[in-house]
């Protein structure tokens, strides 16, 4: 479990190989619930090489001194990134 918020990270690795490759993280709100954003990069097992860049928007909880992830949001690819980038701003502008 983890205790501090600086430490959760989507890096995975299964039976000696890296499965998920955490390449970034951006920390948007902090405390008792916090959110963060990732940066990341999958194994494809059939090329044997790391995927194209994704990003994953994560919600925690912390309880009993360790934190939960309670939600999760993936971002599949750079085109749907900047789509929602897009969006957001027009709304924050208009």
């Amino acid at each position: 479990m983890v205790e501090n918020v600086d430490d959760l990270t989507v890096n995975y690795e299964e039976g000696g190989i890296t499965t998920v490759e955490e390449l970034d993280k951006a920390i948007l709100t902090r405390g008792t619930w916090t959110t963060i954003l990732f940066k990341y990069r999958e194994f494809d097992a059939k090329t044997q090489e790391m995927g194209k860049v994704k990003f994953t928007l994560r919600r925690y909880q912390k309880r009993s001194g360790s934190y939960r992830q309670q939600a999760k949001f993936n971002i599949s690819s750079e085109d749907q990134a900047r789509a929602i980038v897009e969006t957001l701003a027009g709304w924050l502008d208009g």
